[in-house]
């Protein structure tokens, strides 16, 4: 049997290489795409799975310190410790720090905890230098994305702080960079303001600013207490918003990022269709090209579905070969990205199965204008 296919592509190698290379580049981004929502997946669980509590208590009517702004008194720590089926509870804040570098700032996501508290956000297998936090004031643990180095020294506020720890892998729900920095400090860089400001207020008559507060208190249950039960209880009595560690994971997977999640399967399912047209046209300007070859087989009896199943053939080879060369191409290319991008075998299957099943469509280009084809075109000159 003659296979179309293979004639073709030995006789156009090149330009067949090419244009799959290209098409494949597409393919490519678009498993970008999906390796950059798989990390906005992970970005958002990193913090939540370091910390490893049970229960976020924020303030009422919001929800949480990731989502909207919270605040609470820091005694509430105590409080909640002292519940029934709790064991452990510590106060946190987060807030956003633009900490100055020689190549210019940097922006961060800052933790603030208790270094004596019960409940240390920091996972020691991400702790790749140094140490975690052992004092009150002025030290800093940071992430190796931020270029500091051991030992550095960071203004920051009315203080300096030195980098005492360096971690690998730890970042907000947004992607930033993470650092951690003592409750103490936490507080005064988010709640205190600047004595000029003080000074201003108190000329107004304005109470000066309770810097005793936090963003969110999470706790850890006693074995054999019911989870649901003891956050219920909390919202009873104490009056405040309660998320399990399941429902914040779903705050932060599926309602922070909903509307990202929603702009990059539009853009992957464009980039699909984009390469699908762009097969679709290689295919037909190639039977185009060989419409008299197409004539003279059809005149020697040659039935159409053989002639049919070569065109599909070759679709189905480009369409194959865009998707090795893109596979390759989002390889070699996703580590050179700012925020997380994770590639999984599964996304990559589902976007081969997509592939095959466009080539096949682009390949109806083809095939109707070999249906079409006249067989006294190739006597016709």
């Amino acid at each position: 049997m003659i296979n179309l296919a293979q004639k073709e592509i030995a006789h156009t190698f090149g330009k067949f290489i090419v244009t799959a290379m290209g098409v494949g580049m597409l393919l490519g981004i678009v498993l970008i795409m999906i390796g950059v929502y798989r990390g906005m997946l992970v970005d958002a669980q990193a913090l939540l799975d370091d910390m490893d509590v049970d229960l976020w208590i924020v303030q009422e009517n919001t929800l949480g310190p990731f989502a909207e702004s919270s605040r609470i008194h820091e005694d509430m720590r105590d409080t909640i410790k002292v519940i029934d089926g709790i064991k452990e509870s510590a106060g946190f804040t987060f807030q956003n720090l633009q900490l100055p570098s020689k190549s210019g700032a940097v922006r961060v996501f800052a933790v603030g905890y208790d270094p004596y508290g019960d409940i240390n956000p920091i996972n020691p297998k991400r702790l790749i230098a140094g140490r975690v936090l052992q004092r009150d004031h002025y030290e800093m643990v940071v992430t190796d994305k931020t270029a500091f180095q051991l030992n550095d020294k960071i203004p920051l506020g009315r203080d300096i702080y030195t980098v005492v720890g360096i971690t690998h892998g730890t970042v907000s729900s947004g992607g930033d960079p993470l650092v951690y920095v003592s409750l103490k400090d936490a507080q005064e860089l988010q709640f205190l303001y600047s004595n000029a400001r003080t000074r201003n207020d108190r000329a107004r008559g304005i109470a000066s600013t309770n810097s005793h507060m936090i963003n969110t208190v999470v706790a850890r249950v006693r074995s054999g207490y019911d989870i649901d039960s003891v956050a219920n209880d909390i919202r009873r009595f104490k009056h405040k918003a309660v998320f399990t560690a399941t429902q914040e994971k779903t705050l932060l997977t599926k309602n922070l990022i909903k509307m990202a999640s929603k702009q990059i399967g539009m853009f992957t399912v464009i980039l699909v269709l984009v390469s699908t047209i762009i097969i679709a046209l290689i295919i037909y300007t190639m039977t185009l090209e060989k419409m008299k070859e197409i004539a003279i087989m059809k005149l020697i009896g040659i039935p159409n579905s053989m002639i049919v199943k070569m065109i599909v053939q070759e679709t189905l080879l480009m369409g194959v070969l865009a998707f090795i060369s893109g596979n390759i191409f989002a390889h070699l290319i996703y580590t050179k990205f700012p925020k997380r991008v994770v590639l999984e075998a599964p996304d990559a299957f589902m976007l081969f199965i997509v592939v095959v099943l466009a080539s096949i469509l682009a390949s109806f280009v083809g095939v109707k204008k070999v249906l079409s084809a006249d067989p006294a075109e190739a006597i016709g000159g």
